[in-house]
């Protein structure tokens, strides 16, 4: 039989994950990573923004036409992050 929504369990897991990496961004703002400081964050951000996704926002559990829709939404924030970096790397006062 297949479950349609995560047990109490699911959470309490999925709610320490995120602490812990909530304590990993934490520590990586101290510490000098060099040419990394801007892609750990970004990563660790990634593996979080997943986490809610997946689970608080039933994504993982959903039919395909939800996935549909989350990545449709995902591929809106990539074109409006691409004009705005457009924007900004094209200015004169760089």
């Amino acid at each position: 039989m297949k479950r349609t929504f995560p047990i109490a369990g699911t959470y309490v897991i999925n709610g320490i994950a995120l602490l812990c990496l909530l304590a990993l961004t934490i520590f990586a703002a101290y510490v000098k990573l060099g040419p990394f400081n801007t892609v750990i964050p970004l990563l660790i951000a990634l593996a979080k923004g997943a986490l809610i996704a997946l689970f608080f926002m039933h994504l993982r559990y959903s039919k395909p036409l939800m996935w549909v829709f989350a990545s449709a939404g995902v591929f809106w924030l990539g074109i409006l992050l691409v004009l705005a970096l457009g924007d900004y790397l094209t200015r004169g006062w760089r």
